[in-house]
């Protein structure tokens, strides 16, 4: 079987699978029960210590077993397109998780897919949450450009889910504004004012898009106002939401690092479902 291998070094989430089981109940303590039947939601992707919490008050509220979990994730640009695994399993430290390879030949039938070869954060940190939770699930690994192709690809994968019978969880993947010296960005200058900003314009107006179920309007502010990474993956998310009738997402957790670790240099997480 070709596995896809873990590329992502222990800091980001643990090694082992007693380590990486002891860590998700400490991040999912406080957490909401699981009693919300999700067909979509967004989540972050930076290491476990800052954005577990959030990730894990997302897989954590989930009541319903989906038959495959499709991750969409990023770090990709405006004219990259679509990636997707090719790999028939992927490595997690609960075990492996089986690829839904039948799914990525129906989606190949619809859209362009390229093959995703290149190491990336944003799929791999959600893995071990999809096989602790839903140890019987497939999954799917993608990366969406923040462009129109990510709104198309949502559409596609509900219109798959309906003709195939299939139940599909969509999990978006992507951090908020990446604020201070550390990436070049930091319009309000730097201290607590910066912060406010940060929480109460820039990230709150991605996540009011992203409540509202508005894909072109995130994508937009993203990238005129980088107050997300990877909102490809987003747009996915909530396009596959509006598809199966929903109007409205439920945001369920938002902080940034700054909140964890003050520093001139923060990222904003945020949790965010979608359920029927």
């Amino acid at each position: 079987m070709n596995v896809r291998k873990r590329y992502l070094p222990t800091g980001w989430y643990p090694r082992d699978h007693a380590d990486t089981t002891a860590k998700i109940k400490i991040l999912e303590e406080n957490s909401p029960e699981p009693k919300y039947n999700v067909v979509a939601a967004v989540v972050p992707h930076a290491g476990w210590e800052f954005s577990g919490k959030a990730a894990a008050h997302v897989f954590c509220s989930i009541k319903n077993k989906p038959d495959t979990v499709v991750v969409i994730g990023g770090h990709l640009r405006p004219s990259s397109g679509i990636f997707a695994a090719y790999e028939e399993a992927y490595e997690t430290p609960l075990g492996l998780i089986e690829a839904d390879t039948g799914l990525l030949e129906k989606l190949e039938q619809r859209i362009t897919i390229n093959e995703d070869t290149v190491p990336d954060n944003t799929v791999e940190i959600q893995l071990p949450f999809i096989k602790y939770h839903f140890p019987e699930a497939k999954a799917l690994w993608v990366r969406a450009a923040p462009s129109d192709e990510a709104i198309v690809l949502g559409e596609t994968l509900w219109q798959l889910s309906r003709e195939l019978n299939l139940g599909l969880l969509i999990i978006g993947s992507t951090d908020l504004t990446h604020y201070g010296l550390n990436y070049g960005f930091m319009p309000k200058g730097l201290g607590v004012k910066a912060v406010e900003w940060v929480k109460q314009e820039n990230d709150k107006h991605f996540i009011d898009a992203l409540l509202k179920l508005e894909p072109s309007k995130a994508l937009n502010h993203a990238l005129k106002d980088r107050s997300a990474c990877s909102a490809g993956g987003a747009a996915t998310a909530i396009r596959y939401a509006a598809g199966a009738g929903i109007t409205s997402g439920k945001l369920l957790s938002y902080y940034t690092s700054w909140d964890i670790y003050p520093s001139d240099s923060f990222v904003g997480y945020a949790g965010i479902i979608y359920e029927k």
